[in-house]
């Protein structure tokens, strides 16, 4: 059985067909047909995915669901209608949400199957016949035209200036020239020139191939299988969530039964005991917990929106604010992905300088200027005017305008040609027109170079351009101080130098040359490209953005570890992430050494590595999963087919919103509008506020509800004890229902919109496993819980000790517990800052939440049809004023303790 592991690569294309049991004509019909059978259609396979049914009921195996389920059916039967159609529309709510994103998550083969090709040409029985690409077998010969899909892998039999897309597979943007000829030594997938790869295209030139994997064998096959196998683990904010639901509802619901059957020890009837349970019980358990997150991180999502982060998955949001890891792409993600000419080299220029000149500005805006690189002197555009003329006229690609932004049609590397001749003031459309093209030599890859021809006023010149050496080895003159001179070996010396140079600093060389033709009789190809003048270098490279550099450096201070991960060469990534400061002490690897390190090792070093290039699809997922083992957070970009998997596997997946493959974006958690890194540090920002909005309104709804339930659970158990006459309770169960409505509601729900506190990203990022009730949110709980029973417990003896009525008491206490609420919200809008370092008035929508809850209970306090319901009275303003004092004392007490943390911190620091 023939198999794609072969490394058909290194095979000439004589034994490629051998090996293959075909011919370069293609299969019989008959022979096809029976391969059919043997290998299937060349299609990509689908798993057998869990059913819609199946993925909704999984929803609510979710503890804290089951309870606030437990919850409406209570509410039901106890006539509290509103509460049971609350709690019921925030459970749909979680779990539509749950659902949609687990069966959007299944879509993602479908998205890799729509880059198949539909139809495709092969020979059979040496005929070209049009078949369904499904029907393709190996050994097949199928031939290869501009703009065709690449319909399996398949060794390159003939190529004509072949050049292939293979963006998609390796992420790189330029185009692959293809050759026939075999390779020698190892080859990265980027690296097979003789190969052509399933879902490719062929965007110039033509050639043959001959089929050597198709379906689940082809390179496109084991990203589909490696995409289906991997599993997303659950976030870390989803395990915390679900503990604590797990954990408050066992807890509340044990406390709420004790204290009902001590209550009817005490002398109360068991039903009025189970509805008091009931309502103790809905008010300890945080119904509102899974709605008022589901709101906070999709306000992060609106947040994150207008920093340029589309985010798909909400629980994303949160799973940003703990990562450790951030595996970038290079190209258009740390880059720019337009190719800008960086340093020119003119012979001639070495008495004034070394020669290189460099040119300012980045992309393909047509602004800079061009000075010496040593002596930073200007040089007048003049003087390389032939260079740029003949740059921009061997050129097939050009410079637009559109809407403010320079784009440009056309190969990247002849684009940054001509948008260096803009910067000089030449224009290519205004050369063209003074210098028509009247003849042309193709660019191919066994030439490595370009030449055209041109009318002038001086009679017909041609330009050529290409690899440095093969335009030097074609010259004879060189171009020097406005003329012609003999190109002696100390000058090819010279220029081999700069070349070398140039390329080790990562510079894509190329060399330009000219030469006048003595008449209008056309030389051969071969004498036109001989006994050429040499006119100089240019280096180029796509530059990195200018705002990565400092993007990183805030990922530095927030102790987040930026790692590079391409396919482009290994000295043009380390150059690249040298300039972004992104290569400091770590190791770069290529994916040839990356093969060559065992699991064990490379689990070792992963941390220390921050450059990887000349990667496959099995490298990158290699690198997550090592970076995960090691309880790492990982977030991972991506564009390209390639990256599907390792996006997949990645806590947080990134897929690119301009260049990203339809793939890749059903995969991802988040889609980058704009490509860019920086805007990925700013998600990260935006994450960590978000977790820390969390754990404040966390902190805010369950020391409210601890305060509550001690209140009651002090009175039931140790009443007598205190002087409280027999039987009482300071609430009853409709009072207990309406703090839960007016508390956990708004106030709660306005905390999830805290602005990000200043400082966010100059803190580590919290543990994978973190808590969100670390030691300093537990202790607020526990501490501003007993308070809040103190005080409502302080404000109820006072009331029965001064006279008030069991009933006015009541109605006092439950005024004064509220208050206390509306206090604490306030205090945990920070849970390290005091509120006026942070701005008192900075978060309106807490202002305004305080002040509408307020007027609810103005309306039970002053309404008299409201007072028979919920035991409450006229306040005179003795009472608000005791009320006020006695609530604000938990705000002062939490300052107090802010600022003494604060000062016992910065003693330490000194």
């Amino acid at each position: 059985m023939i198999t794609n592991n072969y490394q058909w690569y290194k095979l000439n294309t004589e034994e490629t067909v051998k090996t293959l049991n075909s011919s370069n004509t293609g299969l019989t019909v008959e022979e096809a047909q029976k391969r059919l059978q043997e290998y299937g259609y060349n299609e990509l396979v689908k798993k057998k995915q869990t059913p819609a049914i199946v993925l909704l009921l999984k929803q609510f195996a979710n503890f804290l669901i089951i309870i606030l389920l437990f919850a409406v059916v209570l509410s039901a039967i106890l006539g509290e209608t509103v509460d049971a159609v609350v709690i019921l529309i925030i459970i749909i709510f979680a779990v539509t949400l749950g659902f949609v994103q687990e069966y959007k998550a299944e879509k993602s083969l479908e998205a890799l199957k729509k880059m198949a090709a539909a139809m495709v040409s092969v020979l059979r029985g040496n005929k070209e016949i049009s078949i369904d690409a499904k029907e393709v077998v190996p050994g097949d010969v199928f031939i290869i035209r501009t703009g065709d899909k690449i319909p399996a892998d398949a060794r390159i039999i003939s190529a004509v200036n072949l050049k292939i897309d293979e963006a998609a597979l390796t992420g790189e943007s330029v185009s692959t020239n293809k050759i026939s000829e075999p390779l020698t030594g190892e080859a990265a997938i980027g690296d097979r020139k003789n190969m052509v790869f399933m879902g490719t295209a062929a965007v110039y030139g033509r050639g043959t191939a001959i089929v050597t994997g198709t379906g689940m064998e082809t390179e496109f096959g084991q990203i589909a299988d490696a995409l289906q196998k991997v599993e997303r683990e659950t976030t870390p904010l989803q395990t915390n969530l679900d503990s604590v639901g797990k954990w408050i509802a066992i807890g509340a619901l044990a406390l709420c039964f004790v204290l009902a059957a001590i209550g009817v020890t005490r002398g109360h009837t068991i039903l009025e005991m189970l509805i008091w349970g009931v309502s103790l019980a809905v008010a300890a358990v945080p119904e509102s917990l899974p709605a008022v997150v589901t709101i906070c991180l999709a306000i992060g999502m609106q947040r994150m929106l207008k920093r340029n982060s589309l985010i798909k998955k909400l629980t994303a949001v949160e799973t940003l604010g703990c990562t450790t890891f951030i595996c970038s792409d290079k190209t258009g993600t740390l880059t720019q992905d337009q190719m800008t000419v960086r340093q020119i080299y003119i012979p001639g220029k070495e008495s004034s300088d070394d020669g290189l000149i460099d040119v300012s500005g980045t992309g393909y805006e047509p602004k800079g200027s061009f000075h010496f690189h040593s002596t930073k002197t200007i040089v007048p555009p003049k003087e390389l005017s032939l260079l740029l003329k003949a740059g921009s006229l061997c050129n097939d690609s050009s410079l637009e305008l559109t809407d403010g932004n320079y784009t440009i049609k056309g190969d990247p590397t002849e684009a940054a040609l001509v948008v260096i001749a803009e910067k000089a003031g030449l224009s290519r459309k205004d050369l063209s027109t003074q210098f028509p093209r009247i003849r042309e030599i193709p660019f191919s890859s066994e030439t490595k170079r370009m030449t055209t021809v041109h009318k002038s006023s001086e009679g017909n010149i041609a330009y050529a351009k290409g690899a440095a050496e093969i335009i030097l080895n074609s010259c004879k003159y060189v171009f020097i101080n406005g003329k012609e001179e003999a190109l002696t070996s100390e000058y090819k010396e010279k220029i081999r130098a700069v070349a070398h140079q140039m390329a080790n600093d990562a510079l894509r060389v190329l060399g330009i040359s000219y030469k006048k033709l003595s008449s209008d009789n056309f030389e051969k190809d071969s004498e036109l490209e001989q006994d050429m003048v040499f006119i100089g270098i240019t280096g180029m490279i796509d530059p990195p953005r200018e705002e990565v550099k400092a993007a990183i450096a805030l990922c530095n201070k927030a102790h987040i570890k930026s790692v590079m991960i391409t396919g482009d060469h290994k000295l043009t990534a380390m150059a690249i992430a040298k300039e972004l400061g992104l290569l400091k002490h770590g190791m770069a690897l290529s994916g040839e050494e990356l093969d060559k390190i065992s699991d064990e090792e490379f689990n070792n070093l992963v941390e220390k590595i921050e450059v990887y290039a000349r990667v496959s699809p099995a490298h990158k997922l290699r690198v997550v999963t090592a970076l995960e083992n090691r309880g790492n957070v990982v977030a991972m970009t991506g564009d390209g087919v390639n990256d599907a998997p390792a996006l997949k596997k990645a806590d947080i997946g990134i897929a690119m919103g301009k260049t990203g493959t339809d793939v890749t974006r059903e995969v991802a958690d988040i889609i980058l509008l704009d490509d860019n890194f920086a805007s990925i540090v700013a998600a990260v920002e935006e994450g960590r506020g978000i977790f820390s909005n969390i754990k404040k309104f966390l902190a805010y709804m369950l020391s409210c509800n601890i305060g509550e339930v001690l209140l009651m659970a002090v009175v039931i158990l140790f009443g007598t004890f205190l002087g409280l006459p027999a039987g009482i309770i300071p609430l009853i169960a409709i009072q207990i229902l309406f703090v839960n409505l007016v508390t956990d509601g708004l106030p709660a729900i306005a905390l999830a919109l805290e602005p990000i506190e200043k400082g966010t990203m100059h803190k580590k990022p919290r543990g994978k496993n973190e808590s969100i009730f670390n030691r300093g949110v537990l202790f607020y709980i526990i501490v501003v819980g007993i308070w809040t029973a103190g005080v409502s417990l302080f404000t109820f003896k006072w009331a029965l000790s001064k006279g008030y009525s069991i009933n006015d008491a009541q109605g006092l206490c439950f005024v004064s517990l509220m208050l206390v609420q509306f206090f604490n919200a306030i205090n945990c809008r920070s849970l390290d800052s005091s509120v006026f370092k942070i701005g008192f008035w900075s978060n309106k929508w807490l202002l305004l939440a305080i002040g509408f809850s307020t007027s609810m209970i103005l309306a039970v306090v002053y309404i008299p049809a409201l007072h028979t319901i919920f035991n409450t009275y006229y306040l005179g303003l003795k009472d608000w004023v005791f009320a006020v004092s006695v609530s604000s004392t938990v705000f002062v007490i939490v300052e107090i303790g802010k600022l003494a943390r604060g000062l016992f911190r910065l003693r330490l620091k000194i």
